[in-house]
């Protein structure tokens, strides 16, 4: 969305005239930062309106970044509109809500001041209406645009503004759809719905995708798209160059799943989920190449050939060593760990085991990874717990039952000079996971694409859209 007007040509309108503009609906996100700016940064930290108004060391510090955010949104509406009328329709929409949210947060904030109601109960409500600000923003802004270029579009709102009591998740989108003629009208959906069940307290940042899977399913869509900034290739062109990398043009959810372990979401594992279930397939398309097919994704699609896919992994992960020779034959004994883990939001993306060892694989922040590893050794006074730092490299494909894969994999490492710490590859064989030293990811990127996908030449292979 920060390149709006390329993809406003794009994707919305393109060369499309009369009927073929209609039976499709947008889900939108937020603009670029705007999320950011409105909770906290997602990779630095750095509070936003939310954080600074769930610190009540500061109470007036949130209502400066509350303006700020205000200033930077009406700021993008100047970028975006040139005729009055667009931008003074714009400026008030979100002023409107801005204005409705200060109102409503200092209400709580007095409220909060007498000791029978506690604001740390409402706070996942207050950050639900200030994400939900940010999607609002950017889904009128797209129908106000498309109306320009005479379009025939509706917003549909699922942010549940002004609305008496929350409905159900799936209620919600059926309601909101209900009564809509596809074939006459361009719809513009929010990415974040107002639901019953709260979708931040289990997504988080995440619920653009769960609304956008849940609306292709409510719809029955021939096709659910999502459109990003590159393509699905076989690797990072960063690494390998960007003359080596080949688009993937299909593959499965089951692939789809093992890159969002790896933190490479296509789409994100329960929304896969709800379109599976639909049997809805999904198209990952590059926004800035829309005549290039991009990525279909099904569920029963199998490589014509054993092949590996894509070479992909994670370098923001830690191996957490227990050896305990008391754990031998006690097979519950790492559910204590497990609880452990959930409980200090540690993301768990693999573990192997000997006899008198388990070693977890986790994504998190030292801090709480030190945490862990403390808290272990108190509950388990006969353990010695041991912390690397390490990176993961995978080999993935729809179908990995490639003879002689894992030859070919510890002999291109080697030639590299990278030394695999582990190595894990289960039956199912989707994927095969390779652990080397954090300084070490690049270049075993590189030396297995090189190894596994680059001489096979599966090619650029596109379904057609």
């Amino acid at each position: 969305m920060s390149r709006f007007d390329e993809v406003l040509n794009n994707i919305f309108i393109g060369q499309r005239q009369g009927a073929e503009l209609y039976q499709r609906v947008f889900v939108v996100s937020a603009y670029s930062g705007m999320t950011n700016a409105l909770l906290e940064h997602k990779k630095t930290g750095e509070p936003g309106v939310y954080e600074r108004f769930a610190d009540a060391h500061n109470e007036d510090a949130w209502l400066e970044a509350l303006d700020a955010v205000l200033e930077k949104m009406k700021a993008k509406n100047a970028e975006l509109f040139n005729s009055d009328y667009e931008l003074q329709a714009a400026d008030r929409f979100i002023e409107s809500r801005i204005s409705d949210v200060r109102e409503c947060m200092v209400s709580l904030q007095q409220l909060c001041s007498y000791g029978h109601f506690q604001l740390s109960e409402q706070l996942m409500k207050v950050r639900e209406m200030l994400a939900s600000l940010g999607e609002a923003h950017s889904a009128f802004n797209t129908v106000l645009a498309l109306k320009k270029r005479g379009v025939s579009a509706r917003l549909v709102d699922l942010t549940g503004w002004n609305q008496t009591e929350p409905k159900l998740f799936q209620d919600m989108i059926k309601d909101s759809f209900d009564g809509i003629d596809l074939s006459r009208e361009l719809v513009v959906a929010t990415g974040y719905t107002h639901c019953r069940e709260g979708l931040m307290n289990t997504f988080d940042r995440g619920y653009s995708e769960i609304t956008f899977a849940q609306i292709a399913a409510t719809t029955g869509a021939r096709e659910a798209i999502i459109h990003k900034e590159y393509h699905l290739s076989s690797a990072d062109p960063n690494l390998v160059g960007v003359d080596k990398v080949v688009t993937i043009g299909r593959t499965n959810y089951d692939v789809a799943d093992q890159l969002s372990n790896l933190g490479m979401e296509a789409i994100h594992p329960k929304a896969a989920r709800t379109l599976r279930r639909a049997g809805i397939q999904l198209r990952i398309k590059n926004a800035f190449e829309p005549e290039h097919g991009g990525t279909l994704i099904s569920q029963d699609y199998r490589s014509e050939k054993p092949c590996v896919e894509i070479i992909a992994g994670r370098t923001d992960v830690f191996g957490l060593e227990v050896f305990d020779q008391e754990m031998l034959g006690d097979v519950g004994y790492d559910i204590e760990i497990t609880k452990l883990l959930k409980q200090l939001k540690l993301y768990l993306v693999n573990k192997d085991s000997d006899a008198n060892s388990i070693t977890y694989y986790v994504a998190g922040s030292r801090k709480m990874l030190n945490r862990a590893s403390r808290l272990i050794e108190e509950s388990y006074p006969m353990a010695e717990v041991n912390v690397h730092n390490i990176a993961i490299v995978s080999a993935i494909g729809s179908d990995l039952k490639v003879k002689g894969i894992l030859a070919k994999t510890v002999a291109a490492l080697a030639e590299a000079g990278i030394n695999i710490q582990a190595i894990h590859q289960s039956i199912r064989q989707v994927e095969m996971q390779c652990i080397v030293h954090e300084d070490d990811y690049d270049a075993a990127v590189a030396a297995l694409h090189r190894a596994l996908i680059e001489p096979e030449n599966h090619g650029d292979v596109i379904a057609a859209a």
